[in-house]
């Protein structure tokens, strides 16, 4: 197969590209910027950004007899102005799926997130029932539904599109999550909002790229899959501080000793966002009325559909994934 990574060189696109590589297929990482690692790896690379005034004639160009395009790139940030997220989720994803289009791709594959059903409640086992709220509290959930969207729409006999929403990915070479919450923690921010007893769904990286690959395959293989999202995890929620408090522990990071009830941290991220807003400040508010709410509530997941459409299965649980990343040999 050959195919297209956007988004190659973070990363659930370089995870992508070298599982792609290691099953003799013929993968190129597209990104905003030169990714020598890639290079060095026998992986062959282009450059573009997704929204510039010539991207969906370079992408046409690229896509040239690609069978699939695994559309990973996104404007993934806590908080900035809503035209960012809108050209980085929206933009680019319309230009891709142009390109496919106007190139004849066959396959389009899209990394989507459970954000885009986050509401103001708990999410225990929902399934891919559950709709996107009618409205939201942050621009990154509003564009990647958006994007969403566009791509399960465009599914038809001509190209065929499958969207995935694996939930807080981690493990080797993680880039976000973690580096995150220890960057936060050795500073002496990092705060627990709630009780500490809410749970969440992870999804290990290993797993997370394995659901790629199989929902590529599928379109193949069960066209009924086609013009669908599916949630992916490790299908068995953990308690979110607890978790927390081990990935510190395996760090020699200080352990979390402040606490914020949820009320208050909702108070103080609304309040928060109010006086960014107001003096248009550019750096990340401490806290988002979003973030707060993905630090208090349960949102985990029903993979049953992941399972049994894409014959999905975790090669593991939460924590031997954080064991086998973090641990000390």
């Amino acid at each position: 197969m050959k195919a297209v990574v956007t988004g190659g060189g973070g990363f659930v696109g370089g995870g992508i590209c070298r599982r792609l590589r290691d099953l003799g297929h013929d993968v190129t990482a597209l990104g905003r910027r030169p990714h020598e690692e890639l290079a060095a790896e026998g992986i062959r690379t282009a450059i573009q950004d997704l929204t510039a005034p010539t991207a969906r004639s370079f992408l046409a160009a690229l896509f040239a007899g690609v069978e699939c395009v695994f559309h990973t790139a996104a404007h993934v940030k806590m908080w900035g102005p809503r035209e960012a997220f809108v050209r980085g989720n929206v933009m680019a994803t319309n230009n891709v799926i142009a390109a496919c289009r106007e190139a004849g791709v066959a396959k389009l594959v899209f990394t989507s997130s459970p954000s885009v059903v986050a509401a103001d409640h708990d999410l225990r086992g929902v399934d891919e029932s559950q709709p996107y709220p009618p409205s939201f509290k942050a621009f990154y959930p509003e564009t990647k539904a958006a994007a969403e969207r566009a791509v399960l729409e465009n599914h038809g006999h001509a190209l065929k599109t499958i969207a995935l929403r694996p939930h807080l990915i981690f493990g080797p070479g993680d880039t976000n999550l973690v580096p995150t919450i220890l960057k936060r923690a050795r500073a002496g921010r990092l705060v627990q909002v709630g009780d500490g007893t809410n749970l969440v769904d992870l999804t290990f990286i290993d797993d997370c790229v394995s659901a790629h690959v199989l929902a590529a395959n599928v379109l193949d293989e069960r066209p009924a899959a086609g013009g669908r999202a599916y949630f992916i995890s490790q299908g068995s929620p953990v308690r979110l501080w607890e978790w927390i408090g081990r990935v510190l522990a395996l760090h020699d990071a200080p352990p979390v000793r402040r606490r914020l009830s949820a009320t208050t941290a909702r108070f103080l991220a609304t309040v928060a966002e109010g006086a960014w807003r107001t003096f248009g400040l550019v750096s990340d508010p401490p806290l988002t009325r979003f973030l707060a709410e993905e630090m208090a509530t349960d949102h985990y997941f029903d993979i049953t559909a992941a399972r049994r459409d894409l014959g999905y299965a975790p090669s593991c649980t939460v924590w031997e994934a954080t064991e086998r990343t973090f641990g000390r040999a």
